[in-house]
């Protein structure tokens, strides 16, 4: 039993090895550009099958990566949901949104390199689905865009669903943007993660607020 406890903690232990270099090397040099074998290298694996044998293909291992984040990011989004109740101010619900994810990225030091591997695969089209549905997956995200829904005025499909698709930008490329910065030791405009999130928060729920044009 302790010899194979031993060799469960190494193969965990190599395992988030992997998956801590390759977020690196996805966020800093993009999907494509980076090789299995420089993944392994990165890790301090001497065989260069080590990341297929742990997880696959690259499909799976940006999976992995993705799971690693999201699952704390939705306790905070259940978190926010109770502390939010049944509001109906639509910046309770965009702060439901946005916070969980800044807050993460806070608890992790720096640098940090989720938000611009997120970007990373947000951006490559083989890849992008595996984000959509981690996301789409969680119960806690479609209660809080229920919530949401519920507050907003009525706008054509058309406007919905443009604004939808600048929300997810905003949601996604800020982050990254900061990131780099902060990794960079180049200035950011807010000086932590709150603010960051704050920030963000005003100018998706102006977003959402804006009247349409005729």
């Amino acid at each position: 039993m302790a010899g194979k406890t031993t060799r469960e903690e190494r193969i965990s232990t190599t395992r988030e090895s992997i998956l801590a270099a390759a977020e690196r090397l996805f966020a800093e040099h993009g999907m494509f550009a980076v090789s299995n074998r420089q993944v392994s290298e990165a890790a301090g694996q001497g065989n260069n099958t080590a990341v297929g044998y742990h997880f696959g293909t690259k499909a799976d291992l940006v999976r992995a990566i993705a799971r690693k984040h999201t699952e704390p990011i939705e306790r905070l989004r259940e978190r926010m949901l109770a502390e939010t109740g049944d509001s109906s101010n639509a910046r309770d619900w965009v702060a439901c949104l946005v916070r969980p994810s800044a807050e993460h990225l806070a608890t992790l030091g720096c640098p940090t390199w989720f938000a611009r591997f997120s970007a990373q695969v947000m951006t490559d089209p083989a890849l992008r689905e595996i984000m959509v549905e981690e996301s789409l997956g969680s119960p806690a995200l479609n209660r809080i865009l229920d919530g949401l829904n519920r507050c907003l005025p009525e706008l054509p499909a058309e406007v919905r669903a443009e604004r939808a698709d600048m929300t997810r930008q905003l949601m996604v490329h800020m982050p990254a943007e900061r990131e780099r910065a902060l990794a960079e030791g180049t200035p950011t405009p807010r000086s932590n993660w709150h603010d960051t999130a704050t920030g963000l928060i005003d100018a998706i729920t102006g977003l959402w607020l804006a009247p349409a044009a005729p």
